[in-house]
């Protein structure tokens, strides 16, 4: 197959996952969760990768995961999740993200069932501590996931792109900057994993860090169809919920696009390997505050709201 028409199959197969018309009992019916990492890249990580994706194929559940790989630096390097510039773990290079993401898709194609495929998102986050520029890194990071996807040998996975954009991470003209280069070097489908620090959970008001709504709503995809959010609903409070429904009837009020919401995303079995504090939603919580916070205003309502994912250390 020739890369324009795998380029065209990958954009068409997200698209048309997201779109297709869904029966009437989908509109309230829970429909189940995936499993999505925070992955530490070592040498050695190419088997933990390919147990992973068998493991996620063996559930059966169609739908998108997200590999969390942490932080770009320079020279084309990762920094693990959870660190800080001034940490002193090992950089990975990006090769070693595709490399564990062509194991992973082997692992899941090799052990799926029920026919189940998925879309295999690359994620980084916005931080912005390590002295690239936002525009550097958006294009960096897009050509890593566009030659990850044209060297894809299989149909059962779809690599895509997830950004974890948090407000407290940078300021909104760095995540913004990551987000025109990414869109412009690449075609790649992007999931926003996406926070909304201090947002208002109704009408306008600022959120954290200098990000207003427009920010948080830009980065969550208004205005490009092939940006679709899966919010982080952790707390069990279901303020988050609130803060993202909010986020999305502003969009409507004021550009005329809601956001287009895959799922949801919750961190219940990372909490259980790590301590919290009221944000252990478990994965149909989240879904169902997420899900409920939408469906109170015509304007954000979901007919389809695709399966939640849940979060996990390695």
């Amino acid at each position: 197959m020739n890369t324009t028409t795998r380029r065209l199959l990958a954009a068409t197969t997200l698209t048309t996952a997201l779109a297709m018309p869904t029966p009437a009992h989908a509109a309230t019916d829970y429909p189940g969760h995936t499993t999505s990492s925070y992955i530490v890249l070592t040498d050695t990580t190419t088997t933990q990768a390919h147990q992973h994706g068998c493991a996620e194929g063996r559930t059966g559940t169609t739908g998108p995961r997200i590999l969390f790989f942490g932080t770009q630096e320079k020279n084309d390097t990762l920094r693990e999740p959870g660190r800080t510039a001034s940490s002193p773990t090992p950089r990975a290079p990006y090769t070693q993200a595709a490399q564990y993401a062509h194991h992973w898709a082997r692992g899941f194609t090799e052990c799926r069932t029920d026919q189940a495929t998925a879309h295999l998102a690359l994620g980084v986050n916005n931080k912005d501590d390590s002295g690239l520029t936002g525009t550097h890194a958006g294009q960096r990071w897009a050509h890593l996931v566009t030659t990850a996807r044209d060297n894809s040998t299989t149909d059962a996975v779809t690599i895509t792109t997830a950004l974890d954009a948090e407000p407290s991470w940078s300021t909104p003209r760095w995540a913004r900057d990551w987000l025109t280069a990414y869109t412009k070097a690449t075609d790649v489908p992007l999931y926003a994993a996406n926070s909304a620090d201090s947002c208002p959970t109704t009408t306008s008001g600022d959120c954290a860090n200098g990000w207003t709504l427009a920010d948080v709503h830009h980065m969550a995809g208004a205005g490009n169809p092939r940006i679709h959010v899966i919010p982080q609903i952790y707390r069990t409070d279901g303020i988050q919920a609130r803060q993202w429904a909010n986020i999305s009837r502003w969009g409507h009020t004021h550009t005329g696009d809601p956001l287009r919401f895959a799922g949801a995303m919750s961190q219940h079995t990372a909490c259980s390997q790590r301590s919290c504090n009221n944000t252990d939603n478990t994965p149909q919580q989240a879904w169902a505050q997420l899900k409920k916070a939408l469906d109170a205003h015509h304007s954000t309502r979901v007919n389809n709201l695709g399966p939640a994912t849940d979060m996990r250390w390695p």
